[in-house]
């Protein structure tokens, strides 16, 4: 099949025989060559992975057509332990909104329908090398662009609709940094290695938004447990972060700053 035709949907129905000459023909496009081709089981149904080398990078296949995004608040109610936990951290003095479901109504992106194309997509997030205004021409000279933000969370999320990648839940008796065994340390749906660690913050088209993470503001401002596991949520954009990088106090940050790219098939 063409993988302008590829839709998620199909892709979970396909056989392992049919899912490595997928990954055959877009290795092919994209002069690479499929390093990985596995069956794993995600949301109670087997999803194909597949890994690309091109150029020494390694890139995950992201199958498209009609996604769900982001969050649905109506439908989501907060465990008694989350709500206590964040009724702490307000009364820290941090927090916005009276609760936790308020909260999170500022930094999460809207339970939407889109359609997306299929991509190859970085593996790793790295490192800016020069600021963000500059990242786009930069990737254009090794023949790859910036994820635009809903590309980015659908191959975080790899169709679940949960408010991390993982599930509902994270652990409320530590916060994610140090912890090398948690659900954030495990692969993606997809194969990625994506929403890891809350120091590390990804950019995307949208200068409106920051991913995976916030730059370790949630470690260093003892914010709660709650608090320090949002920056992971697949559907976080973190619009205060985003502004103060794109804003005259961040244009020094490009080091602490990744992307994650993308080769369009």
């Amino acid at each position: 099949m063409s993988l302008a035709d590829l839709s998620l949907g199909k892709w979970r129905l396909f056989e392992p025989a049919v899912a490595r000459r997928v990954a055959q023909e877009a290795a092919s496009q994209v002069d690479g060559r499929v390093v990985v081709v596995e069956t794993v089981e995600h949301l109670g149904t087997p999803l194909h992975r597949v890994r690309i080398e091109r150029n020494g990078q390694e890139f995950a296949l992201i199958p498209g057509g009609p996604v769900t995004l982001g969050f649905d608040l109506d439908a989501w109610h907060p465990t008694p332990e989350q709500t206590a936990d964040y009724a702490e951290s307000l009364d820290q003095g941090f927090g916005h909104g009276s609760d936790l479901r308020a909260h999170l109504t500022g930094i999460l992106s809207p339970h939407r329908s889109v359609v997306l194309a299929t991509v190859l997509m970085a593996v790793e997030d790295e490192n800016l090398t020069e600021p963000p205004a500059d990242m786009p021409t930069v990737l254009a000279e090794r023949g790859l662009r910036m994820p635009s933000p809903d590309e980015w969370e659908h191959a975080c999320g790899a169709g679940a609709d949960t408010l991390f990648r993982w599930g509902n839940d994270c652990p409320l008796d530590h916060i994610p940094y140090g912890d090398r065994t948690g659900p954030h340390q495990q692969l993606s749906g997809f194969g990625l290695r994506i929403a890891y660690d809350t120091y590390r913050t990804e950019l995307t088209s949208d200068i409106t938004a920051v991913h995976g993470g916030d730059g370790g503001e949630s470690v260093c401002g003892g914010y709660g447990h709650m608090l320090a596991w949002l920056p992971l949520a697949t559907a976080n954009r973190n619009p205060s972060l985003a502004e103060f990088i794109y804003g005259p106090d961040g244009e020094d940050l490009c080091e602490d700053l990744s992307t994650r790219p993308v080769l369009t098939l």
